[in-house]
């Protein structure tokens, strides 16, 4: 795949959160880079400062998953055209922008429910804040483990 990183990065905003608003796409720019710029644990080990390793680390976005359950995976990074406004936020996160109530947050989800789990995806994330549909969560001790 030749697309740059502020490509990727546009096009995983777009997938992931296009429908959330600019806090809620730049809340998940926010998880990425988080990821890039892990100094231990799993994100540090396998992404390596790499914003294209990260996104493309198997089984951590589903927008970067060309099959979901055995099916073809129609929305996905591959499918999208980003806007200006996704390719802000990606060169905003990438200069060292942050949603401050983050944290650290290492992870995201939509659990399709009112309610966030206090735990994601185990017990090496603990549940930080909500922003509309998605549940953000901060590394435990536990993470550096991993």
């Amino acid at each position: 795949m030749a697309f740059s990183d502020l490509e990727l990065l546009a096009r995983l905003i777009q997938c992931e959160a296009g429908g959330e608003g600019d806090t809620g796409m730049a809340a998940v720019a926010t998880v990425v880079m988080n990821r890039v710029r892990a100094s231990a644990g799993e994100y540090a080990r396998v992404g390596q400062g790499s914003i294209r390793k990260i996104i493309l680390q198997p089984g951590q976005f589903t927008c970067a998953m060309e099959t979901v359950g055995g099916r073809p995976n129609q929305q996905n990074i591959y499918n999208m055209r980003p806007e200006s406004v996704q390719y802000q936020i990606a060169e905003w996160a990438i200069a060292g922008g942050r949603v401050i109530n983050l944290g650290q947050a290492l992870w995201f989800f939509n659990p399709y429910s009112p309610t966030c789990r206090p735990n994601f995806p185990s017990e090496v994330g603990v549940y930080v804040t909500r922003i509309r549909n998605h549940c953000f969560y901060n590394p435990t001790a536990a993470y550096y483990d991993t």
